[in-house]
């Protein structure tokens, strides 16, 4: 019998977090849900557009290509999974503990004609925790806007690196909180934070370097680790969609605009910001 007085985890409440966002993160951010390349935002490409010109960098220093088997961890519906798939020839295995979002995404792979190359697979909710692969099984894993959801995110980077083969790479993206202007302190900080963490189903945010030590303690080498709004604030093309998410009448529509809300005044602060990493798992001391 269903025990109704079980406490749900908190990563099932991200599994339920994105069967309410996948109409209303379809309608606005159409197939990649994630924030796009900041010089590409600032030189007025589109939002898609810009989302596409960071997948191919991270894709690029990751080394991908048409002989590499890359792990896309939390891959939502497919959409930054497929397009590197196209733009490289790398094959994919994108994973999520949403199997709602892998069925859109499999059958965008099967339209694009990609279901040979990409597949999706569901986890359980705490799947992160022990990956069902392998030692030693990709040369590359990727993540976009993901790792965040994630309350051990240290464990997450311990399977990374487990399943990463030796010289492998990690590329990935993700929301992060910092000190910023008048707001220095944890509790300062955590003033514009908490809502936003609350909102997104989101345990805690990391900071730039906090993923870098994170991944070191893994067994990584981080070649890269940085904010990509380094002294300012992080705002992007936030500004235009801003009408769309404040306007939008799906599921869930309240707690969709109040979310918007606690991150425009996240992002006024300062305190919200975006990172970048690409790291490695080095088999030799590079001279």
């Amino acid at each position: 019998m269903h025990n109704t007085n079980q406490e749900v985890s908190h990563e099932h409440k991200v599994q339920q977090y994105y069967d309410n966002a996948l109409p209303c993160y379809s309608e606005i951010l159409g197939d990649h849900w994630h924030h796009g390349d900041p010089d590409a935002i600032t030189a007025g490409i589109s939002r898609v557009r810009a989302c596409e010109i960071l997948e191919e960098r991270i894709a690029a220093l990751a080394g991908l290509d048409s002989t590499k088997k890359v792990l896309d961890f939390g891959s939502g519906i497919g959409g930054a999974t497929l397009y590197m798939a196209k733009v490289t020839g790398a094959s994919f295995i994108g994973v999520t503990n949403n199997d709602r979002l892998n069925q859109v995404a499999r059958e965008k792979a099967k339209q694009a004609g990609l279901a040979e190359k990409v597949t999706f697979m569901t986890l359980e909710d705490t799947g992160y925790k022990s990956l069902p692969f392998p030692d030693n099984t990709f040369d590359a894993i990727t993540f976009y806007d993901s790792v965040c959801h994630l309350p051990d995110k240290a464990k997450a980077f311990m399977e990374f690196a487990r399943i990463l083969k030796p010289n492998g790479r990690i590329g990935g993206h993700d929301w992060v909180q910092r000190p910023f202007g008048e707001c220095q302190t944890e509790s300062q900080i955590m003033q514009f934070m908490e809502p936003v963490n609350r909102l997104y189903s989101i345990p805690w945010h990391a900071t730039v370097e906090g993923y870098k030590k994170m991944m070191e303690d893994a067994g990584l080498e981080v070649f890269i680790g940085r904010d990509l709004y380094p002294g300012v604030k992080c705002w992007a093309f936030q500004d235009e969609e801003t009408p769309e998410w404040l306007n939008y009448e799906g599921p869930e529509s309240d707690m969709f605009r109040e979310g918007e809300k606690a991150l425009i005044a996240a992002r006024h602060a300062g305190v919200f910001s975006v990172g970048i990493w690409i790291a490695g798992k080095e088999t030799k001391v590079k001279k």
